[in-house]
């Protein structure tokens, strides 16, 4: 993932709160064989210290990936909205004259997969999950001697993915005047559509850290 000095991450913090507030989906991807190409999983994942947690159907060709090459990536992106070129129009120039472009947010995670077999290991890992997406704890035992769970922890396995580095890419024009970002943010605003006002409110919290771009 290229990243200009502009998208980058401000700081650690910055990447960590964005996939707090419940950018918990992303697409795992793993070195096919040789002459293949890579296999690639989506699956809704959490965080355990430096690991992330996932599990998947046993049936899964990812696995046999991974016992091949354990050394994956996971990529979380949102906030993303098509920028059109009138939009981005340089001050006295036609409108019809500006590039487009995509504005996003992707969170890179480069990871050495541990595949987690055991029944009580993966267990402990779906309550880790469970806990994550069901805080209310409105489901039944997960427990390897107890239905619904036990009778259905054979058919998956878990993956503890440790992360061994972190990429943080916000592409939101930060290197445009403040006025163009104030203006295309209003625009988003004003479109509402897909994901346009969650674009619109990330490019402003940028704004308003970074103000005028300095290199």
């Amino acid at each position: 993932m290229f990243i200009h000095p502009w998208d980058a991450g401000l700081d650690e913090a910055e990447w960590r709160s964005w996939i707090d507030e419940g950018h918990d989906f992303g697409i795992l991807s793993v070195n096919g064989p040789p002459g293949q190409a890579p296999v690639t999983v989506p699956t809704h994942f959490t965080g355990d210290g430096g690991h992330l947690l996932i599990h998947l159907a046993r049936p899964n060709p990812v696995w046999q990936a991974i016992e091949q090459d354990p050394n994956v990536t996971f990529t979380v992106f949102g906030d993303y909205a098509f920028i059109p070129g009138p939009w981005r129009a340089q001050a006295g120039t036609p409108p019809s004259d500006g590039v487009p472009t995509s504005y996003y947010t992707a969170v890179q995670f480069t990871c050495r997969a541990h595949i987690v077999d055991g029944p009580e290991a993966k267990a402990a890992l779906l309550r880790r999950q469970l806990a994550h997406f069901q805080p209310d704890g409105d489901h039944a035992p997960v427990a390897v001697d107890q239905p619904p769970y036990g009778r259905m922890l054979p058919g998956i396995r878990g993956l503890r993915l440790e992360v061994t580095d972190v990429r943080a890419k916000f592409k939101y024009d930060d290197h445009k005047p403040v006025e163009h970002r104030t203006a295309v943010a209003d625009h988003l605003a004003a479109r509402a559509r897909g994901l346009d006002l969650s674009t619109a409110r990330r490019q402003r919290r940028r704004l308003d850290r970074i103000g005028p771009w300095k290199p």
